[in-house]
């Protein structure tokens, strides 16, 4: 079974694309097994709250951050949550 790692994905999203175009810089963390699943989620939810597609999001870099680094109150506390075994 794989361990959930935390991950940092930054880059630029295209805010108001069809009147006045702006890059708009985010920063999210976000918790995932890979590189690849971190990634898809940050698509996925920049997607839905923005109304964003794809081609307006641009991904600049993508890092596994330790429990220590994590600014996210939510995946902080999730994160120290203990499994429990069936």
């Amino acid at each position: 079974m794989s361990e959930v790692k935390i991950f940092k994905v930054e880059g630029y999203m295209l805010i108001s694309h069809d009147r006045y175009p702006t890059w708009q810089k985010f920063s999210k963390e976000v918790r995932a097994l890979t590189k690849e699943q971190a990634i898809e989620y940050v698509y996925s939810v920049l997607g839905s709250n923005h109304k964003l597609r794809r081609k307006h999001i641009k991904i600049t870099s993508v890092k596994e951050i330790s429990l220590d680094e994590v600014r996210d109150r939510r995946i902080a506390a999730l994160a120290m949550i203990k499994g429990f075994e069936i």
